[in-house]
């Protein structure tokens, strides 16, 4: 029967930058994944490092919004009239997030976690050697009209009181300064010069597990179906066969849940399903993210091609996909940018791990003392990757965190 130190189990931005944090430790550490490396959710999301998105996807008042979501199913956000009742109990939680202590709860949480995360994705990028695949250009909220305007100063105003540096640009020209080629349609904007990128999240995934291997790390394609404390030790059981360690690292993203089932922690993730199409990038030169709140997508440059997508589907991980969302979103696009050629796109689909406050869960599980979990990030899994790493390493090590991980934790529901 093998042994190893440590077992991370998920091969996506957090398996495999935990792994790498466990590594500088010394630990001796083997990932195990189902698909392989960046499999999922890492290799089809928009690359950013969105820092200053600290305001939580349940906010006061938002539960009045949700009979759209059921009759909307191109909406920014939506859920499908087949997934209603199965995530009715979640949705309970979701609106108690939303109550005005939580909320603010939640934001300091959250600005806590994206401050550390910050600090360490440039530790990582230095010790991975990886600045070549880092974009810092800044990113561009957009908004139709000063109504729409309007309504989006009071999140600026939370953003800016927890530190989040921006500046707002009034008039389609001042736009066009910083962004040549968009609809006039777009009155205003927000530009945060803190936003980063990677080229590729994917590529930068797979950088950093090469950087694992090559310092000795060992990545593995197993399925993991079951965990047991056996004493000072834990017992994984696989598709090829049992495996045991001295922990577990649990960050499979949204099937996390379901093996934290197996030892007993019921912990109410859900699945924000995200869609997007990779175009080729013609004569269109984009200069820095666009994101189109109002509307829920995102326009960001992932290698040699643009990438449109975003939204949130609460829709599980077993319904066929929509990919009417992409095809939604893609001719929003050719609209708000008249010179985009939309042709030749590729469409993906990905899972993205949901907790009611939005907050991810990172902690020892409370029933097995080897088990710990690094999961249920939303689509902050990128953002939050290096933070959370040091923030397990440090567990794993029976040593302090650099910031309070109480808001994290598993128990907390």
């Amino acid at each position: 029967m093998k042994r190893d130190d440590i077992i991370v189990v998920g091969a996506g931005i957090v398996g495999i930058s935990t792994a790498l944090a466990l590594q500088a430790k010394g630990y001796s550490v083997r990932v195990l994944d189902r698909k392989g490396v960046a499999a999922e959710a890492s290799q089809g999301n928009a690359g950013a490092f969105a820092f200053t998105d600290i305001i939580p996807l349940a906010t006061p008042g938002i539960m009045r919004k949700a009979p759209k979501w059921l009759l909307d199913p191109m909406g920014p956000l939506s859920v499908p009239l087949a997934y209603a009742l199965k995530i009715a109990p979640w949705m309970l939680r979701f609106w108690r997030a939303s109550w005005p202590d939580r909320y603010v709860a939640a934001i300091a949480a959250q600005t806590s976690l994206m401050g550390f995360s910050r600090e360490a994705l440039e530790r990582q990028i230095v010790a991975v050697e990886g600045q070549d695949l880092i974009r810092r250009e800044g990113q561009l909220q957009l908004y139709e009209g000063e109504k729409e305007f309007q309504a989006s100063l009071p999140d600026w105003e939370v953003r800016r009181k927890h530190g989040v540096e921006y500046t707002c640009l009034d008039g389609a020209e001042a736009i066009a300064e910083l962004q040549p080629g968009l609809h006039s349609r777009f009155t205003h904007g927000v530009f945060t010069p803190g936003w980063m990128s990677t080229t590729d999240p994917k590529v930068w995934t797979e950088h950093l597990a090469k950087v694992f291997c090559n310092r000795g790390g060992v990545i593995d394609t197993a399925d993991v179906q079951k965990m047991e404390q056996q004493g000072d030790l834990v017992s994984l059981q696989t598709s090829d066969g049992p495996i045991i360690a001295q922990q577990v690292v649990v960050a499979c993203g949204a099937w996390s849940h379901h093996l934290a089932r197996t030892i007993g922690d019921h912990l109410p993730l859900e699945t924000e399903r995200g869609y997007n199409t990779t175009i080729p990038n013609g004569d269109f030169n984009l200069r820095t993210q666009l994101t189109f709140g109002g509307h829920g997508f995102v326009i960001t440059k992932i290698g040699d091609g643009l990438r449109v997508g975003g939204a949130v589907e609460l829709g599980g991980l077993k319904l066929p996909p929509n990919y009417k969302r992409s095809e939604h979103l893609l001719q929003k696009a050719a609209r708000f940018i008249p010179e985009l050629d939309t042709k030749g796109g590729t469409q993906w689909m990905g899972f993205r791990p949901s907790m009611p406050d939005s907050l991810p869960v990172i902690g020892r599980s409370p029933r097995a003392k080897g088990v710990l979990y690094a999961f249920g990030h939303g689509h902050l899994g990128l953002t939050q990757s290096a933070g959370t790493a040091e923030l397990i390493a440090a567990l794993a090590d029976a040593a302090s965190p650099d910031i309070s991980i109480e808001a994290y934790a598993p128990t907390r529901f």
